[in-house]
């Protein structure tokens, strides 16, 4: 998988896990691809760093290097949206 999937990914079953504390498969799925991302791509310290009304900034270090990439925060919460309005998962 691409790092910018990887990452994608991340960010929306993050999102999906912190809108949805209770959600076991959501928190399985982010450790899955918290894995991916440490062991296929040598990530440390991912987090969302910084969110607004239109992007999400999510920060990550790589051989000890900083990095950021940013996304359209409807893109980011799209996952989350698409389960609420979903009343078999609610």
């Amino acid at each position: 998988m691409r790092l910018e999937d990887a990452l994608f990914y991340w960010l929306q079953i993050k999102l999906v896990a912190e809108g949805r504390p209770d959600d076991d498969a959501a928190l399985r799925t982010l450790a899955f691809f918290e894995d991916i991302l440490r062991e296929d791509h040598g990530l440390d310290q991912v987090a969302v760093s910084s969110m607004d009304n239109a992007r999400i900034e999510v920060t990550y270090e790589k051989a000890g290097k900083p990095y950021s990439q940013h996304y359209p925060r409807e893109l980011g919460e799209a996952l989350l949206q698409d389960i609420i309005s979903n009343p078999k998962y609610n």
